[in-house]
């Protein structure tokens, strides 16, 4: 009979920690699909609610009639419920799968966790858990996710690796252009060169590293890059080398094109405010993304000269003539300076100033100053 006592106490122990665990699971689960509901919810309304702002917009604009833009409000949010009414049915059907489950004892609690997360080439530590005893290794676009005791359901599979693949890094290719000058006693006004006609190209590779793991705002942004100053000079002039001196001198024959090309290798590293807001995914998961919204970035460069060349185009006698003539014309080898850009999704006003002068022993110091547009390409 003490036998039996035990054998029964410890078979109800057993019933009562398994039961316990399935409805660990099961409240889990119903947790999840209730944040779905409530996100699909929220998504749509806020989507109705963009939509509703662009029509008031048609309307004081004078785009639309007042009709008009009733009518398309109406359109606008009878979409969006049908949306929420599909969406919503299909976690309503999960909910009843999920319900069917639990009453016929077949809710699974046995849990694994992830065993490796690779992401080009690197392996990651991983909190996912798992479930069922197969190996699947899965690829999409530059992400490989490997993973143990998962089961089978593609859509389940998808949605981890899209869940994983919101790296805090990314990089972009980064292209500038403007007009550039120089800038002497403080100003541009009555300037030796010419406004429209003198030119800067930038292009390089950056990152950008968001700073704070569940904040969109701040980001480092950093790289290399090469720029191109050019400068065409006014009065049918030309740069002479007099030993550390750089002069404007008159040609004598007439000119058709005078420029200086310097050409440096930069390191450029800025703080990115980025207003792009965050995003919740069907499984309530936070996305951050990149170059969405308005962008402010504020900082510098430094780097060291590659090349300057002088180009010449002119004319004696009705013959046309080309010259190009390489050296220092006693440039800064050197280059450092401030910079900054704001602008919109990839798109930015740019402008930058070297703080050292760029000739390195001329009497007046001259500064370049370049403003133009810089896209920053993800």
């Amino acid at each position: 009979m003490r036998n039996f006592t035990i054998y029964l106490a410890v078979a109800l122990c057993l019933f009562v920690s398994k039961m316990t665990a399935q409805e660990n699971t099961f409240n889990e689960s119903v947790k999840v699909i209730s944040a779905k509901i409530d996100n699909v919810t929220k998504q749509e309304k806020e989507a109705l609610k963009r939509e509703v702002e662009s029509v008031n917009v048609e309307l004081e604009e004078g785009k639309i009639s007042a009709k008009e833009a009733e009518e398309k409000k109406k359109a606008f949010a009878s979409k969006r419920a049908e949306n929420i009414e599909q969406k919503v049915a299909l976690y309503e059907q999960e909910l009843k799968d999920l319900i069917q489950l639990k009453a016929n004892g077949k809710l699974v609690d046995k849990k694994y966790k992830v065993d490796t997360l690779v992401i080009n080439g690197k392996k990651y530590p991983t909190t996912y858990e798992v479930i069922d005893d197969t190996e699947i290794s899965l690829k999409k676009g530059k992400f490989t996710v490997q993973w143990r005791n998962w089961e089978t359901d593609r859509k389940r599979r998808d949605s981890i690796v899209r869940n994983i693949s919101e790296l805090r890094t990314t990089s972009q290719f980064v292209f500038a252009a403007g007009v550039n000058n120089l800038v002497t006693d403080g100003s541009v006004a009555n300037s030796d060169f010419r406004y429209w006609g003198s030119h800067f190209y930038e292009w390089g590779i950056t990152g950008n590293t968001r700073i704070f793991k569940n904040n969109n705002l701040l980001h480092a942004k950093y790289g290399f890059s090469v720029m191109y100053n050019n400068l065409r000079p006014t009065d049918n002039r030309v740069f002479v080398t007099d030993g550390n001196q750089t002069n404007l001198e008159d040609f004598g024959a007439k000119l058709k094109d005078s420029r200086l090309r310097n050409v440096f290798v930069t390191v450029p590293l800025h703080l990115e405010f980025d207003f792009t807001k965050k995003r919740i995914n069907d499984a309530g998961k936070e996305i951050f993304k990149t170059h969405k919204s308005v962008r402010l970035g504020i900082g510098g460069y430094a780097g060291f000269r590659v090349k300057s060349k002088q180009k010449l185009c002119y004319e004696i006698d009705g013959n046309d003539f080309t010259t190009k003539e390489k050296g220092d014309f006693n440039v800064n080898d050197f280059i450092y300076g401030v910079s900054a850009y704001l602008g919109f999704s990839e798109t930015s006003l740019y402008v930058k100033y070297d703080l050292n002068p760029m000739f390195a022993d001329n009497a007046v110091k001259q500064n370049n100053v370049s403003l133009g547009v810089r896209f920053d390409f993800n």
